[in-house]
């Protein structure tokens, strides 16, 4: 069952069993997603904004048992660099239970969609139908998907 606390969390989205995304949890809802028994939790956001960030997220994931990846993508610049991190984090947690978050789902919802597009050949509509109930791309953003769905013949 899900706490009613994660569900709170800005933009939250369950994608599946093993898979939330969101904007940034607070610290109780930190407690909240640890509870619910995810093991991994990986941040798009940068750590320099105190507003969408909070003041030690890694010390405190790690001291709740879960593994914590940062892959800061700066929201107007992504970069193909950030995106093939972020693949190669998907592939390496598969199977476990992952909380994917940046400031508001923005960053993570578009990386997610070009991964089920570019990594598991999902059709580009089912994979950006979780981006879509968001938020629509700015033109940074529309761009970079764009390109990267360009370069991989998508």
């Amino acid at each position: 069952m899900t706490s009613p606390a994660i569900t709170l969390i800005n933009n939250y989205r369950a994608v599946d069993g093993l898979l939330c995304t969101s904007g940034q949890p607070s610290v109780a809802q930190l407690h909240d997603i640890a509870a619910a028994g995810y093991s991994v939790v990986i941040n798009l956001a940068l750590h320099d904004d105190l507003r969408y960030a909070l003041p030690d997220e890694p010390g405190l994931v790690q001291a709740l048992g879960m593994d914590y990846l940062h892959i800061p993508v700066p929201f107007d610049s992504p970069s193909e660099a950030d995106l093939l991190a972020f693949f190669a984090a998907m592939k390496a947690y598969q199977g476990k239970k992952m909380w994917l978050h940046c400031a508001a789902n923005k960053r993570v919802s578009s990386f997610l969609g070009l991964y089920r597009v570019i990594g598991l050949g999902w059709a580009r509509g089912s994979a950006f139908a979780l981006m879509d109930g968001i938020w629509q791309p700015n033109e940074v953003w529309s761009s970079f998907i764009a390109s990267m769905l360009d370069k991989q013949g998508c």
